[in-house]
């Protein structure tokens, strides 16, 4: 297989781009790969907000593409930054297409490394990997705590082309009864875009993370989200609704044939309703209808670990059913090891780290 390198580079502030542009071969492509969202174009866009620079390394075969990512760059402080590809890298199937478009790919991000003005600390991947590729060399697993900069790699993934009737059956008892219990009391599920329901989500959202002691995200964060999911028609936010009180809700992306739980939350009142349990399979029904396979339920705590923060929701969530999934770990290539140890004492990383470098 003959692969061409394409490299497509943004700026750090960008203004919207219809189609067709650049990236839309791209979206296209990976919208029909096994891969998340956070390797879309819009993706990458909306993470500028958050200082997150990126370019994109598309391998292509006879024109067509075949492999590659977005790379996102983040200074974590003036000198140094670090590259990062969550959800990806996006690899062909066959094994050996694969390692050849790897090898590429880091050949693209090398080159651009060399050019970089800023000493690039390390490479960080999140390919969404069951199993670890043999020809994946030089890349050591990053530590689960003391680190900001990682997605969740255990997730739960209901299988959403059975029949309504198939898909509840496959959930547990409790599940299945919490769901009618919501019927029974009236509760109703509606989608809200607007500002209104952005200011309803916000509400339901600092209620539960303070409740919980959890560090919330501003305003803006949701505000500029729910706008991107909203104008590409690619999700939003969804409430359970009792006698007119908005109790419980979710933020969706529906990406490709995929719909992520990404964001949630709930009121402390009223839990007796089971609102949440009604809110997520009726979410389920309207991403059936639009296409959609899998319903994710974006994170959960690995089996065997009752001390984890997310062990209460993954209880929540478990009931649902569906095929527990794990990925392998968030991985990194050290470019620097001296600026690779200054990224780990500015995020607690070091303290946690263990040379075990594939």
């Amino acid at each position: 297989m003959t692969i061409n390198a394409a490299v497509m580079a943004e700026p750090a502030v960008m203004a919207p781009v219809p189609e067709p542009d650049r990236w839309a071969a791209w979206d296209r492509f990976i919208e029909t790969t096994p891969t998340g969202f956070m390797q879309s174009s819009w993706w990458a866009d909306f993470r500028v907000g958050a200082g997150y620079d990126h370019f994109g390394a598309i391998l292509k075969s006879r024109n067509t593409i075949v492999g590659g990512a977005v790379v996102m760059k983040f200074h974590w402080d003036d000198a140094h930054c670090f590259y990062y590809m969550p959800d990806g890298p996006v690899l062909p199937r066959d094994a050996s297409a694969a390692a050849e478009v790897f090898e590429a790919i880091l050949d693209v991000i090398e080159d651009h490394r060399r050019s970089d003005p800023t000493t690039v600390s390390h490479l960080r991947i999140e390919p969404r990997w069951e199993h670890l590729p043999e020809f994946v060399r030089g890349f050591r697993p990053v530590p689960v705590l003391g680190d900001a900069y990682m997605e969740p790699r255990d997730t739960l993934c209901v299988d959403l082309l059975p029949s309504e009737q198939e898909i509840l059956a496959q959930m547990k008892p409790k599940g299945r009864y919490n769901i009618r219990v919501a019927q029974r009391h009236g509760v109703s599920v509606v989608a809200d875009n607007s500002d209104q329901g952005l200011a309803d989500f916000m509400s339901i959202y600092r209620e539960m993370t303070a409740r919980q002691g959890l560090k919330a995200k501003p305003a803006d964060y949701f505000q500029e989200l729910v706008s991107t999911l909203s104008s590409r028609q690619q999700g939003g936010v969804y409430f359970a609704e009792y006698q007119g009180l908005r109790i419980a809700a979710a933020v969706v992306v529906m990406f490709g044939r995929t719909a992520t739980y990404f964001f949630g939350g709930s009121l402390g009142q009223h839990p007796h309703l089971m609102a949440p349990y009604l809110l997520h399979f009726e979410i389920m029904r309207h991403a059936k209808a639009m296409g959609c396979t899998c319903y994710d339920f974006w994170g959960i705590a690995p089996l065997g670990t009752s001390n984890h923060p997310w062990q209460d929701i993954s209880v929540f969530k478990r009931k649902f059913g569906g095929r527990e999934v794990s990925f392998v770990p968030t991985l990194d290539h050290v470019y620097d090891p001296a600026a690779y140890d200054g990224y780990g004492t500015a995020t607690g990383l070091k303290k946690n780290a263990v040379d075990n470098t594939l």
